[in-house]
């Protein structure tokens, strides 16, 4: 079943100015799927077409299913606790100025113990560290028993524990919950390891779609970034590993010794 699907799609902000045209591409469910192209090429153009904020200018959008949206940066105006936080993934069972009933507060609890902060409900949402907040954002997407969970950038700004933990999220919510999942990304190492297909946002009427091994090829990176990237593998834990490397221009380290506390 496919569960995201555009043809023919392009938008211009201005008449004339496209972001992009004649992109196409069919999301399965319960797949990963993953968004890769430079800043400013339109990944955030193209998430906000699927999710319905902006009509497209010319081509088709279909989206079967309930939508869950993840945004990059998650900011709150309020000192919510995380509980209030996940609860509000209820809004469409809850009703307008209804209050959460009984069950609404142990499904958000349920959410919050599946990703280990039942322990946390009643904290304030804006003192968690930047992976805490991703996590209780997909247990009220969880809450909200979304069908599809569109993320942007996911993993931008967290540690690499961080990155690992959403990483391995996001594949568990595919895997076992059936959940079908989109997210942007600037590291295509990123995508090679979760996602089943990916695009590849090259230029206004350019781009790459398919299967996440055919798709990541060292040339179609080095065309999409300017940068040249390795794609290795090595034997880890028992399996094979298949991982990407950017080859960054630099002529390397000095070759005198130093240290932090200066001459010694």
């Amino acid at each position: 079943m496919i569960a995201i699907h555009f043809d023919e799609l392009g938008h211009a902000y201005r008449p004339g100015r496209w972001v992009f045209r004649n992109y196409a591409a069919a999301v399965e469910s319960g797949h990963v799927f993953a968004l890769l192209g430079p800043n400013g090429r339109g990944k955030s153009t193209l998430l906000h077409l699927l999710l319905g904020v902006i009509t497209p200018t010319e081509g088709s959008v279909a989206v079967r299913g309930r939508t869950a949206f993840v945004p990059q940066l998650f900011q709150v105006a309020f000192d919510y606790s995380v509980l209030d936080m996940v609860l509000m993934g209820r809004a469409r069972k809850i009703g307008l100025f209804a209050q959460p009933s009984a069950a609404d507060e142990a499904a958000a609890l349920a959410a919050l113990d599946r990703f280990g902060l039942a322990d946390i409900a009643g904290q304030a949402f804006h003192e968690l560290s930047g992976g805490q907040r991703q996590l209780v954002i997909l247990a009220r997407a969880l809450v909200a028993e979304a069908d599809i969970l569109i993320l942007d950038e996911p993993t931008s700004s967290l540690d690499l524990k961080n990155q690992a933990l959403i990483l391995d999220w996001i594949s568990r919510l595919a895997r076992d919950d059936g959940l079908t999942v989109m997210f942007t990304t600037h590291h295509p190492h990123h995508a090679l390891a979760i996602a089943d297909a990916v695009l590849l946002m090259l230029g206004e009427k350019d781009y790459r779609c398919g299967a996440t091994k055919e798709v990541l090829t060292e040339k179609n990176l080095n065309e999409l970034y300017g940068v040249e990237l390795k794609r290795i593998v090595f034997e880890h834990g028992g399996r094979t590993v298949e991982s990407l490397v950017p080859i960054f221009p630099t002529s390397g380290p000095t070759t005198s010794q130093g240290n932090c506390f200066g001459k010694t």
